[in-house]
């Protein structure tokens, strides 16, 4: 990916600053962090997706409804069933930051990290 930071305005006075908040704020329940690890792979649909993550399929109904709103997911109709995709990789690559981040403060030489090594090897 070639961000240049001029066309994606990633300066401090950014007018894109709020929207970004709430796409934190979209993020910040571990119900939806779990339906987007679980769509990084492809589509699902919502009763695959409430085993997933462990919930009913009607909160993940709602999960799903919200991410749609913020245009992290996108439904598509096969039949009878509606499936669920993510809309770009950007939720994807956030939530697997976030995780990562979070190996950073457990202390010690983070698992992302080992596999890097692993593979420059």
């Amino acid at each position: 990916m070639n961000a240049d930071s001029s066309a994606c305005a990633l300066s401090a006075d950014s007018q894109y600053v709020e929207l970004a908040v709430e796409v934190f704020a979209m993020l910040a329940d571990a119900t939806r962090v779990r339906i987007i690890l679980a769509l990084r792979d492809g589509e699902m649909a919502v009763g695959e997706l409430a085993e997933v993550v462990g919930k009913t399929p009607a909160a993940v109904s709602q999960h799903l409804a919200k991410m749609r709103l913020a245009r992290m997911v996108s439904p598509r109709q096969d039949g009878t069933r509606v499936l669920y995709r993510l809309e770009n990789e950007h939720a994807r690559q956030l939530v697997a930051d976030a995780i990562f981040q979070a190996e950073h403060a457990l202390g010690g030489e983070p698992a992302h990290h080992r596999r890097e090594r692993k593979a420059d090897a």
